[in-house]
């Protein structure tokens, strides 16, 4: 789920699912996957994983995304196979916390340690779980050192197995951290990278947050531009990321102020998010 759909040895499958979901279509690209859903495995995990992105990005299709979940959950058959299943549903247990719809982060610890035992350190899926374990321990544990180590060994699989999308998320939250610590060059160094990788990537619905975060660090008048470039693409895509439009104040056509917005005490610099 953290590749960009956009290589030579991926399928034409592959590619669409990906440019749907680049825009935000999660639900078009979930349905993409649905025919094949009902004996293989690893279409089942990717299916339930567009899903529970669709709940961290929307804050809405939960019900949707645990069923799925479920669904890959049964198929499974081989440990790596439950390790995928067990990493999609601690992250979809770590965004239900964060985004304040209810408290499962023990299920999330849980959930990510069963699918760390289940997958061989060479592991396709390895640096996907390193990162959201990072995410556990960041802001769920307020463990920032064993966040970093997750981020460092996550940054250092995505980037041996060219997954740039990954490498986007991990510089951003390295990024993070940096800012923190009030290291502004290397937080704007990190901030930067994860732009440009969204750029090229052509990952539209990623954009915006990665134009925010980089607007904490840079002097004005350049951050104001930043936020209003980040503004405009929200609104683009009608309100998407919630906690992002609510941040910018931006409304859509309709005029509706998101749902459901981060928690006061996640932990997040203002422009900051959990994990897209």
């Amino acid at each position: 789920m953290s590749g960009s759909g956009t290589s030579e040895e991926e399928s034409p499958l592959d590619t669409a699912v990906w440019r749907l979901r680049s825009r935000g279509c999660w639900q078009e690209a979930a349905a993409l996957l649905t025919p094949y859903c009902a004996d293989d495995p690893s279409a089942a995990v990717r299916r339930a994983a567009l899903l529970a992105e669709r709940c961290m990005y929307t804050a809405s299709g939960w019900e949707e995304a645990e069923e799925a979940l479920r669904s890959a959950e049964a198929l499974a058959r081989t440990d790596e196979q439950r390790g995928a299943a067990a990493c999609e549903r601690g992250h979809l247990a770590y965004a239900a916390t964060v985004m304040g719809v209810r408290d499962r982060s023990d299920e999330a610890r849980s959930a990510l340690g069963r699918s760390a035992a289940l997958l061989s350190p060479s592991a396709a899926g390895r640096p996907l779980l390193d990162f959201r374990r990072g995410l556990v321990a960041e802001h769920l544990s307020g463990n920032a050192p064993a966040a970093r180590a997750a981020y460092h060994r996550a940054h250092a699989g995505a980037a041996d197995r060219g997954d740039l999308l990954l490498c986007s998320s991990t510089w951003r939250h390295l990024a993070g951290l940096a800012l923190r610590d009030g290291d502004l060059a290397e937080a704007g160094r990190g901030f930067a990278e994860s732009l440009r990788l969204r750029e090229e990537l052509g990952y539209l619905v990623g954009m915006a947050p990665a134009l925010a975060s980089l607007a904490e660090v840079r002097p004005e008048p350049e951050a104001g531009r930043l936020r209003t470039e980040a503004a405009r693409l929200v609104r683009l895509l009608d309100g998407i990321p919630t906690w992002l439009a609510e941040q910018l104040n931006v409304r859509t056509d309709a005029d509706a102020p998101p749902s459901v917005g981060l928690p006061p005490d996640a932990g997040l610099p203002s422009a900051g998010a959990p994990a897209p």
